[in-house]
């Protein structure tokens, strides 16, 4: 069990730094659009105007709950706004100790559970790679797929997240491999 939890803390480890070269690197400029420095101001301008009395939240715009919104919708253009009515550093150190923390959980859970379905190192290897698969194609494709999200920034999301999942799942899988299956000549039966 001790090498469960280790094999998962690294996989945690390595969500992290696998988070971070893909999202704190300039490599994260692959996913998104960029605004200028004007259009910027202007939009930060009509959010605080416009989005700031009815507080932080998730917008769709134009909000299709109503028979106007509904035209406007249909007409575009449309967007979904993670909305935050208070500013915060681009490098968030409270974000990223909680990153750090929440990978370390994730990469244990990830480590229990191949530890309590599966015997070996290759179905563990082969499990990790699908289900990490299988959630990013339901948990970021599908926002692409069902909400017309923006295919550029999901399938780089996607990508960054398949590579963390299955990489923590790969480090847990070999860690439990330990030295079973190596037979020692001391350890013999009677």
């Amino acid at each position: 069990m001790v090498r469960t939890v280790i094999g998962g803390l690294l996989g945690g480890i390595a969500m992290f730094i696998t988070g971070f070269i893909f999202w704190g690197t300039p490599l994260s400029a692959l996913a998104f659009s960029r605004a200028g420095d004007e259009a910027s101001a202007n939009l930060q301008a009509a959010m605080a105007q416009a989005l700031t009395p009815t507080g932080t939240g998730v917008y769709i715009i134009p909000d299709p709950a109503t028979a106007q919104g509904t035209i406007l919708y249909g007409r575009g253009p449309v967007a979904q706004v993670f909305y935050n009515s208070s500013g915060f550093p681009v490098m968030d150190g409270s974000a990223l100790i909680g990153g750090l923390i929440l990978s370390l959980i994730v990469g244990v859970l990830i480590a229990l559970a191949l530890r309590f379905a599966l015997s070996d190192f290759a179905s563990r290897v082969r499990v990790s790679i699908l289900f990490a698969l299988a959630a990013v194609l339901w948990l970021h494709i599908g926002q692409a797929v069902f909400n017309h999200a923006p295919w550029g920034y999901i399938l780089y999301l996607a990508f960054s997240d398949f590579v963390a999942l299955a990489l923590a799942g790969l480090i847990a899988a070999k860690l439990m491999e330990g030295k079973a299956g190596i037979a020692r000549p001391d350890d013999t039966l009677h």
